[in-house]
Order: structure tokens, then sequence, then C-alpha cells
């Protein structure tokens, strides 16, 4: 099975303020470009995301915007926790991530997207991810929540390519094998 993340932060490299706050990435850009997102969701057919990230998507009063299942990995909440809504296209579950990436390959899954600071810290981590694409944002927001955390070793990338869109976005891919 592939791991692949799909994530942008700002130029001093944040993806979200101190306070979990995005709104600086969502008013980045009135382009109407969804800068690769499209082509990289029709090779995933699984999202593993984390319970904050999962929070901070509901918070946005929107209809389920992922058009694969999403597994949330939580140790606080339930499935009894998940509107009704979003019965057949969340599973919530609890345990370590090595664990939960196994058991969607058992399951069949292809491909997994991590989304979320801590899911893809771990992944990275562990040495699971196969693929990073990241997106910089022409922000500099100072201070906030970082994507990258320690590792146990230096992970050396493999540049595959790198795009630059008319917002200002500069996007490069990398093999993290």
């Amino acid at each position: 099975m592939e791991v692949k993340v799909f994530i942008a932060t700002s130029l001093d490299g944040f993806i979200a303020k101190k306070d979990g706050d995005i709104n600086w990435l969502t008013s980045a850009t009135d382009s109407t470009d969804d800068h690769g997102y499209g082509a990289f969701m029709a090779g995933i057919d699984v999202m593993l995301m984390g319970r904050i990230t999962f929070e901070k998507v509901l918070s946005f009063g929107i209809d389920w915007p992922y058009p694969v299942k999403t597994v949330v990995l939580s140790h606080q909440l339930r499935s009894a926790d998940l509107p009704p809504e979003l019965q057949d296209k969340v599973d919530i579950r609890q345990g370590a991530m090595v664990d939960i990436i196994h058991q969607l390959k058992q399951q069949g899954y292809k491909a997994v997207y991590l989304d979320g600071g801590n899911i893809i810290q771990q992944g990275l981590r562990h040495q699971l991810v196969d693929e990073l694409t990241l997106t910089r944002i022409p922000v500099l927001i100072g201070e906030g929540i970082t994507l990258f955390g320690a590792l146990p070793a230096d992970l050396k990338l493999q540049h595959l390519e790198t795009r630059v869109y008319q917002s200002g976005f500069v996007q490069s891919r990398y093999s993290c094998r």
C-alpha cells in the first residue's frame, strides 16, 4: 500500500497559527485552481486523519469534502459521536497508527492519504510515508504549529518535481523511499 501526504504550509513552515487557526490558508488566494489536489485525490482510496484535523473540518460547517472513506484516529472519539450524515463516510479507530495502516492494507486499500500534523509526523517518524507533496503558500504567519517534528534519524527525500502556480503557491513532490 502507498502512503501519501499532501499538505500546505506557510513560507515559514507552519500549518496553522498557535491557536489552530487556518484562516491564513483559506484566504491565501482567490484562485479557483485546486493546485493539483483533484489529481492527487484521484489516486487515493482511503484517508487517515487525526482527531484535531477532523474536528477542524467539522467546524467549517460544510458538507463532508472528501470523496473517499476517512478513518479518524482518536483515543477520545467513538463512532457513536459521529453525526448521522457521516456514519457511512467516516470510521473512528483507536490504536497505534502503524497498526491502523496495517489494518487498512489488510482491508485491501491501495493508497492512503495522511492528513493532520500529528498523523503526518507519526508517518514520517515510522518511515511509513512513500510520497510527500508539500505546497508552500506565500504567507508568513510568524509563529504557529509546525508540520515537521523530531525524527529519530535524517530522512533523505528524492525530489520528483516542482510546480509553480500563478497564485504564487510552490508545490514540490518528493519520494521518501
